[in-house]
């Protein structure tokens, strides 16, 4: 473990707004607590880092790698017709990184999903379902190696 990512802490917000999925090789997993469309983010185990570039470049093959792989799983699972990447960070500073799959029609669709509807959490049995149906994904993340 290098000294950045033994010092890292989870944003207290992404802490608040998502549920842990577990870890790859360079990001935290985090399943965002929001069922109106399925939402994941990746978030590096890296302190201080704010942007992509600050990332090393091994740690920005690793951050691609990771993201083309769940952002692949998450269309094969959930079918949608696109999906959004994106590293905003203007509530959170942190780096992480949005994958929201989107389907035509959608309640925000053609738009951003921010601000369109209230958050609809997960039930338990809705978090255990989801959670399920991810297992076989992030278990190819968590080996996934660039």
């Amino acid at each position: 473990m290098s000294g950045a990512e033994s010092l890292f802490v989870l944003h207290e917000r992404l802490e608040a707004d998502t549920v842990s999925l577990g870890q790859s090789k360079l990001c935290e997993i985090r399943l965002m607590n929001d069922s109106n469309w399925p939402w994941i983010l990746l978030v590096p185990r890296v302190d201080g880092v704010r942007e992509i570039y600050q990332l090393s470049p091994e740690q920005q093959r690793q951050l691609l790698a990771e993201s083309s792989l769940l952002g692949e799983g998450m269309m094969e699972l959930f079918g949608g017709h696109k999906l959004n990447v994106a590293a905003l960070g203007n509530m959170v500073p942190q780096l992480h990184l949005h994958h929201i799959v989107r389907f035509e029609g959608d309640s925000a669709w053609p738009g951003p999903v921010w601000g369109k509807l209230p958050p609809k959490p997960y039930s338990v049995s809705d978090l255990a379902r989801i959670s399920e149906q991810l297992k076989p994904l992030l278990g190819r993340l968590s080996q996934r190696v660039a």
